[in-house]
């Protein structure tokens, strides 16, 4: 999109007396594989482009509307649709200068061949198959995205970025004895092909297959109150989960979460720091800009226990006077942006993790985590657990399955009496309001003091 129509778009929303008015300019490819017990179950290709217009009165509403074509009559259009009901206020518009960011990537998996990208998912599936009989069923899937957006508004805002995502994903189903478990892992970054060089798939496959087969084995998970080791490599579901969305502006100023008004208060163990972070090198939810052209930045949210700000976009951080921190996120450019995490993480602390688990003679320790629910008005959640086993004198024992874990998250974060000195990354692509956007979390090691586990077994005793 050239400057000329970026310009007369916007000049057109002041004339009709928009206060502020802004266009997401979005053109992407995206490609992805899917390979089913060694056949190409699933091939998708495609190519998008359009533009959506945003309009804010001074009353804070909101209008929206899109196109996928881009012609400048048809952009005209669109502002007419935004901007009915205003009266025209100004007819001058001046941009900046172009900030122009490309990231850093050394291979664009568009020029990779769809052979090699293929092989990846071919060397997954060996690889799982390898670790024996009980392996029953192997799906690994590949996917890439390329992107160029640019974002422009009154204001005098002009970004224009370009933006790049690949991920591999594997999941290995296993069964024995007519029991069945399924393990999961996966891989995503912000580079380029070069990903899978420095991550190799097939350590990502045996994880998952070695995970599916070492669960068949396990007991009925206890229930009751215990100690329970978060493990870092279970990454960070749990603070996303049962925090993060509770300290995206929005949902806080709507009075629908457990941290509405407590800026300021304690609301955490002093070894808990939370932070969410768009800026992390090749992390899946790094971008330089947010989708309203916002720099991202580091954003401690909770600081040694304490709350210390929330997640915005330019809309509620104008209602909170305060700057946006560059969470404005949207799915594509048929979506408005609302705050959003990017890559949302629990500090790591001074603890060994190994240590941490010595310390709990009977307790639960979590490898990774499956899906759950969580109320973002109370904090209360219930998730599954994937992967865990129980501690007894320190050790870790058995596997267990079927275990659940049912807490309040500012309740369980206050109970946290270790932080380990490890971090583990998760990836995922986060859904709220109708919109996907991919994002990263990641833990250390955390004991937590005491949490419901649920279940149909026993702790044993000796």
């Amino acid at each position: 999109m050239d400057n000329f129509t970026i310009n007369e778009v916007l000049r057109e929303a002041a004339r009709r007396g928009a206060p502020f008015a802004e266009i997401y300019f979005e053109e992407k490819n995206n490609f992805g594989l899917v390979l089913e017990d060694g056949k190409i179950e699933k091939v998708t290709q495609g190519y998008e482009a359009g533009a959506g217009i945003r309009v804010i009165d001074d009353n804070g509403r909101t209008t929206y509307a899109y196109t996928n074509d881009l012609s400048l009559e048809a952009l005209l259009k669109a502002v007419r649709v935004a901007t009915l009901g205003l009266n025209g206020l100004k007819d001058s518009v001046s941009l900046e200068n172009p900030e122009v960011t490309s990231g850093n990537v050394q291979i664009k998996p568009g020029e990779v061949a769809a052979e090699e990208k293929l092989n990846l998912l071919k060397v997954a599936d060996e690889e799982i198959r390898r670790l024996g009989p009980e392996i029953r069923q192997v799906q690994a899937s590949y996917g890439e995205l390329e992107a160029k957006v640019v974002i422009a508004n009154t204001e005098g805002t002009y970004v224009e970025m370009n933006k790049t995502r690949v991920r591999f994903a594997v999941q290995a189903v296993a069964e024995k004895d007519g029991v069945i478990q399924t393990g999961y892992d996966a891989i995503g970054t912000t580079k380029g092909f070069e990903t899978f060089k420095e991550q190799q798939v097939d350590v990502a496959a045996r994880a998952a297959g070695e995970r599916a087969i070492k669960m068949l084995s396990a007991e009925p998970a206890p229930s009751g109150e215990m100690p329970v080791v978060m493990a870092g490599e279970a990454g960070g579901t749990m603070i996303h989960e049962a925090s993060g969305h509770g300290l995206e502006a929005d949902i806080v100023q709507k009075r629908m979460s457990v941290y509405a008004g407590k800026k300021g208060q304690k609301v955490a163990s002093p070894l808990i720091t939370v932070v969410d972070d768009g800026t992390i090198p090749g992390k899946y939810g790094t971008v330089p800009y947010d989708d309203e052209g916002n720099k991202t930045k580091k954003n401690v949210l909770i600081d040694r226990g304490i709350l210390t700000g929330y997640m915005y976009d330019r809309l509620t951080a104008k209602k909170d006077n305060v700057e946006p921190t560059g969470n404005g996120r949207r799915e594509s450019y048929q979506h408005k942006p609302i705050p959003r995490m990017t890559n949302t993480y629990i500090a790591p602390g001074e603890d060994d993790p190994e240590k941490i688990i010595r310390e709990v003679k009977e307790g639960l320790l979590v490898k990774k985590m499956g899906g759950g629910q969580v109320d973002t008005n109370t904090g209360d959640f219930v998730f599954e657990v994937s992967e865990g086993y129980l501690i007894e004198d320190g050790q870790v024992t058995v596997p267990v399955r079927g275990a659940t874990l049912t807490g309040n998250g500012p309740k369980v974060l206050n109970n946290v009496l270790a932080v380990g000195k490890d971090l583990g990354w998760s990836i995922g692509t986060c859904g709220k309001d109708g919109q996907g956007v991919p994002v990263s979390d990641a833990q250390p090691t955390l004991l937590i003091g005491n949490l419901v586990v649920g279940g149909t077994g026993r702790i044993r005793r000796k």
